[in-house]
């Protein structure tokens, strides 16, 4: 029976290979990597910076947009330089606590999305089903409560994660074929039964998302019942306007998210190349075009960046 020192085997580092069967082409891959994450960057700040200045948007909705950049911003910096840095230079090693820490901010930002988009869809269905009430149900405390239970819920759904990685043991290869540590992918590396790991990965993601997502779909389900019985056609279509950007956040969240968990449990037949690509763009893709989503559907963010960039023409 084999008797593994636990005492060292957490003391090598990993490698991170990049993407299977497209090393040659690496260096021109991060070629519009970098200027997806240069405008994931520059989008999001300019969108904090327009929400922390501006008066008029000191209001609920566009606080929980401030927190869905804060995420967006942690979800690309977690991964994306770490990857920019194996298609320049090639393969790069990675501690054992950094790729701990990799997973767990990775997983974190995304039950953070999910959760600040549930608040942001219940902030849409006070504001046209209660609009009386708006004001008396979201007050400052109210909102406070609902962002320090965002942050704790994924806190304590994704620790239980790195510490079932933390326990295994990795007697055999070290060497990573993706581009970021990923807790199933790390996991399946180990020389242990990791059946726990691999339910726990499955199982709790997958509830968290569905519930969050019907909690979503009832509340939009709510909010076109009530538009639908506006008797003004111009309530109507800026009811919808300003549910339009919020869809396509969702929908940018949801799909690859469900994808990538559904390919990991169960795509067996699905190329690695293909699934490792389709990880690195959904780490880069919605935080780069979230910022852009908003600012182009939301009339009160679309003028200040106006105001920002052409005061001339503003005026």
């Amino acid at each position: 029976m084999a008797l593994y020192n636990l005492s060292s085997h957490h003391t090598r580092p990993f490698t991170l290979l990049g993407i299977p069967g497209l090393e040659e082409y690496q260096v021109w891959i991060s070629i519009p990597f970098c200027f997806i994450y240069a405008v994931a960057i520059v989008g999001n700040i300019i969108l904090l910076y327009l929400i922390a200045k501006e008066h008029s948007l000191h209001a609920p909705m566009f606080f929980f947009l401030s927190m869905l950049a804060l995420t967006d911003l942690m979800l690309s910096t977690t991964c994306v330089p770490k990857t920019l840095s194996i298609f320049w230079f090639g393969p790069q090693k990675i501690s054992f606590p950094g790729c701990l820490t990799q997973v767990f901010f990775l997983h974190y930002s995304f039950a953070l999305d999910s959760a600040i988009l549930l608040a942001m869809a219940f902030d849409r269905y006070v504001a046209i089903c209660s609009p009386l009430r708006y004001t008396t149900i979201l007050t400052p405390k109210a909102i406070v409560k609902i962002a320090v239970g965002i942050y704790f819920r994924g806190f304590c759904v994704l620790v239980p994660s790195v510490f079932l990685i933390h326990r295994l043991p990795f007697c055999r290869t070290h060497d990573i074929a993706h581009t970021y540590c990923e807790s199933i992918g790390v996991a399946r590396l180990a020389c242990a039964d990791i059946s726990i790991n691999i339910w726990y990965g499955f199982c709790v993601p997958i509830m968290m998302v569905i519930i969050d997502a019907v909690l979503i779909a009832v509340s939009y389900i709510l909010i076109l019942r009530a538009v639908f019985r506006l008797p003004s056609t111009d309530a109507r279509q800026k009811a919808l306007g300003t549910c339009g950007s919020h869809v396509c956040v969702i929908l940018m969240l949801y799909i690859p998210a469900f994808f990538s968990i559904l390919a990991h449990r169960f795509g067996r037949n699905v190329p690695l190349t293909f699934h490792i690509m389709f990880a690195n763009l959904y780490v880069i893709i919605p935080p780069a075009l979230n910022p852009i989503v908003y600012g182009v559907k939301t009339k009160q963010i679309r003028d200040k960046i106006i105001l920002l960039f052409l005061p001339r023409r503003s005026q």
